[in-house]
C-alpha cells in the first residue's frame, strides 16, 4: 500500500466510523445527505459551522480543542457535531492538514475516542 492508498484508507475508515456511530445514536441508517440542518449542532458553545470555518482557516487544532473542551458526551447533539467535525477534517486534503499540523490519522483517532465514550 503506497502513501496515497493509506490516506484514502484512513478517509474511508473515518467515513465508515461516522456512519456507524450516527446509525447507532440515531437508531436508523445514516447517509450524509440526510443532514441539511447540521448547522443546528452546537458543542462547547460553538456551532459546527463555526468550528468548520476555523478549520478552513487553518486553526484545526484550536477548533478541536474548543470542540473537546466542554463537550458533554451524554448530550447526543454534541457528540454528533463532533463526529461531523472529524468527518469534515478527514475529507481535507493531506497537504492542507500537514501545513496546519494535523493529519488524517488524528481525525481517525478523534472519532475513535468518541466511539470509546
Amino acid at each position: 500500500m503506497d502513501f496515497r492508498d493509506e490516506k484514502d484508507y484512513i478517509m474511508r475508515m473515518i467515513k465508515e466510523m461516522a456512519r456507524v456511530l450516527f446509525s447507532l445514536m440515531l437508531g436508523k441508517q445514516y447517509t450524509s445527505v440526510e443532514l441539511p440542518e447540521e448547522s443546528k449542532y452546537e458543542v462547547s458553545g460553538k456551532t459546527l459551522e463555526e468550528l468548520k470555518k476555523m478549520a478552513d482557516e487553518g486553526f484545526i487544532n484550536e477548533a478541536e480543542n474548543l470542540l473537546l473542551e466542554n463537550m458533554d458526551y451524554h448530550h447526543k447533539e454534541e457528540v454528533l457535531a463532533a463526529i461531523l467535525f472529524y468527518q469534515y477534517i478527514g475529507e481535507k486534503d493531506t497537504d492542507f492538514l500537514e501545513e496546519h499540523n494535523y493529519s488524517k490519522e488524528e481525525a481517525l483517532d478523534g472519532i475513535k475516542r468518541l466511539a470509546d465514550q
